[in-house]
C-alpha cells in the first residue's frame, strides 16, 4: 500500500534498442509500483548480455516474463490471466520459456511451480543475476527457482536499461527492502529486510544519465528516508557497526545534498516516504537546493492513532500532524501526497472522521486511496478479522476521495497568476501544438510549444487551471538552463 501504482503503466511491455548480434527475444512485462518497474530495466540489462533483444510481439518471443506485484488482489488476478495468455501461446510455440518475477514469485513460488505447473521459472526480486544460470536449468528441462532474500543485494553494480523512457526523467534504485512491519504490507516478507546502495555507485549511475541527456532523477526505494549507507549490511545491523563506520556513515540528507550539489543541471526528487524516518534535515537539505523538487509523497494510511497502532505504523496522529506543521514552515509552498486505507479492520465511524479532519489539517495536493483488502502473508491477515463490510468501506473510501477531489482543486488554484518552473517531458495528451511537464510541486502544466523542446526548463505564467492540470504560457527559460 505504500507504493504509488499508476493505473496507465499496468501491463507494460517494454522495448529498447537492439543489440547488435543478440538472436533470442525477450518479452518482459511489469505491474506494481515504480520499484518493478525499475526492477526490469535491470533485468534487461543482465538479459541484454545474454543475446536477448526485447520484442512486444508476445508470439514471437524465445523467453516471457512478467514482473509482479502483491500489494492488492486485483494485482495478483491480473497477472494470473496473463500467465493463462502466455501459456495458450505457448501451446503454438512450445519452446518458449516462462518466468516470474518479483513479488507474487516469492510469495507463490511452490503454486507456480509445483502445484500449478504455469511457468517454467521463478525469480525473487533479489535474485535477477541469477537468470542466466536459472535459464541454463530451464533449457536443461528443470524447472528453476530462487526467492532467496539477501541480505546485501542492491544491484549497485549494474547500469540500468531505461525502457521506454522519454530520455529526460530516470529512476535510480538507491534502497532495497523494508523493515517497517505495518500489519497490512506484505514487502517485508517478498523484498527483505532493508538495505542501502553505496554513494559512489548512485553518483554514478546519476553521472550516466547526465551524460546521456537526462534532466531529472527521481531517488527510489521502498521507504527512502531511512538510508544509511555503513559500508554494507542491513539497516537494522548499525548499531553493530565500528566506531568509523558510524562517522563515516552517510544518511539519506547527507546523500540528497550530495546528488543536489554535484548535478546543479539535474532536478531531483524522491518516493517513497515514511513518517516516522523523515527527519527535519531533510526538509532543510531540501529548501537548501532549488533544484530538489518541494513536493514529498508522505503515506500516512490513517488519521486515526489507534488505527495506526493497529496497523504498526511507528507514529500516532499528533506526531504526523507536529512534523506536516515542520515542512510547511520550512518549504511554505511544498506539495505533499498522501497513503489512505479506509476499512482497515476495527475502524469506526469515530476513526474514518479522524482521517477526514487529518484531510482538512494537511489540505494534500494528491492522493493514493484504498479500501482495505486482505494480504495473504500479512499479519493483518493472520491475527485480525476483516471485520468492516464491503459498503461500508466503499462509502468511506468514497467520501476520503470527494474530499481529496475538493483539497487538489483548492491547492492547483493557488498556482494561478503565478510563475513557476516546468521541465519539458512530451506533447500534451490533448494538443500536439502544447507541452506537458512538471512543476516543482509535480502538478502538471501544459503550455504552447514555440520554440521549446523536450529537457527544457521553462518558466511558464499560470493563468488557469483543471482539478488536476495547470495552463500557462511560457516566459522564457528558467534560471536552471544557465
Amino acid at each position: 500500500m505504500e507504493k504509488i501504482i499508476e493505473e496507465q503503466k499496468q501491463g507494460t511491455s517494454l522495448v529498447l534498442d537492439q543489440k547488435e548480434g543478440n538472436s533470442k527475444k525477450l518479452f518482459i512485462e511489469s505491474y506494481g509500483c515504480q520499484m518493478n518497474f525499475s526492477d526490469s530495466e535491470i533485468v534487461a540489462s543482465i538479459l541484454t548480455n545474454e543475446g536477448y533483444n526485447t520484442t512486444q510481439n508476445l508470439e514471437e518471443a524465445d523467453l516471457v516474463l512478467v514482473n509482479t506485484c502483491s500489494i492488492r488482489d486485483k494485482a495478483e488476478q491480473t497477472i494470473r490471466k496473463r500467465l493463462e495468455k502466455y501459456n495458450a501461446v505457448k501451446k503454438i510455440n512450445p519452446s518458449m520459456k516462462v518466468g516470474v518475477l518479483g513479488c507474487m514469485a516469492e510469495r507463490l513460488k511452490d503454486k507456480f511451480l509445483e502445484e500449478e505447473k504455469i511457468v517454467d521459472m521463478v525469480v525473487g526480486p533479489d535474485a535477477y543475476k541469477d537468470i542466466p544460470n536459472l535459464l541454463k536449468e530451464v533449457e536443461e528441462g528443470r524447472d528453476a527457482i530462487n526467492v532467496i532474500l539477501s541480505k546485501e543485494e542492491t544491484y549497485g553494480d549494474i547500469q540500468p536499461v531505461r525502457l521506454s523512457s522519454n530520455g529526460i526523467t530516470a529512476f535510480v534504485s538507491i534502497t532495497r527492502g523494508c523493515d517497517n512491519m505495518c500489519t497490512f504490507c506484505v514487502v517485508p516478507f517478498t523484498r527483505g529486510r532493508e538495505r542501502s546502495r553505496e554513494p559512489q555507485s548512485i553518483l554514478e549511475e546519476i553521472q550516466d544519465l547526465v551524460n546521456r541527456g537526462f534532466k531529472e532523477v527521481t531517488l527510489l526505494g521502498q521507504n527512502v528516508d531511512s538510508y544509511l549507507w555503513y559500508g554494507g549490511g542491513l539497516k537494522k545491523d548499525f548499531d553493530k557497526a565500528t566506531d568509523m563506520q558510524k562517522a563515516t556513515s552517510v544518511d539519506f540528507a547527507q546523500l540528497l545534498d550530495m546528488c543536489a550539489t554535484q548535478f546543479p543541471k539535474m532536478r531531483f526528487r524522491f518516493s517513497t516516504s515514511n513518517p516516522q524516518d523523515m527527519h527535519l534535515e531533510v526538509i532543510e537539505t531540501m529548501a537548501k537546493h532549488h533544484n530538489i523538487c518541494n513536493y514529498i509523497h508522505l503515506p500516512v494510511q490513517s488519521g486515526s492513532t489507534r488505527i495506526l497502532k493497529e496497523m504498526n505504523r511507528q507514529h500516532t496522529r499528533e506526531e504526523y500532524m507536529a512534523l506536516i506543521d515542520n515542512i510547511y514552515r520550512i518549504i511554505p509552498d511544498i506539495s505533499l501526497s498522501q497513503d489512505m486505507i479506509s476499512g482497515f479492520p476495527t475502524e469506526t465511524e469515530e476513526d474514518h472522521q479522524d482521517t477526514l479532519s487529518l484531510m482538512e489539517y494537511v489540505k494534500y495536493d494528491f492522493g493514493f486511496m484504498f479500501a482495505y483488502s486482505e494480504r495473504p502473508g500479512t499479519l493483518a491477515a493472520r491475527k485480525m478479522e476483516d471485520d468492516v463490510p464491503e459498503e461500508v468501506k466503499k462509502r468511506r473510501l468514497n467520501e476520503i476521495i470527494d474530499l481529496q477531489q475538493k483539497h487538489g482543486l483548492e491547492r492547483t488554484q493557488r498556482f494561478v497568476g503565478q510563475v513557476v518552473e516546468v521541465l519539458i517531458e512530451k506533447d500534451s495528451k490533448r494538443s500536439d501544438k502544447h507541452w506537458s511537464g512538471r512543476n516543482s510541486q509535480n502538478t502538471v502544466v501544459v503550455f504552447p510549444k514555440e520554440n521549446y523542446k523536450p529537457g527544457d526548463f521553462v518558466n511558464v505564467k499560470i493563468t488557469d487551471c483543471t482539478a488536476a492540470t495547470l495552463i500557462g504560457e511560457a516566459v522564457g527559460y528558467s534560471e536552471i538552463m544557465n
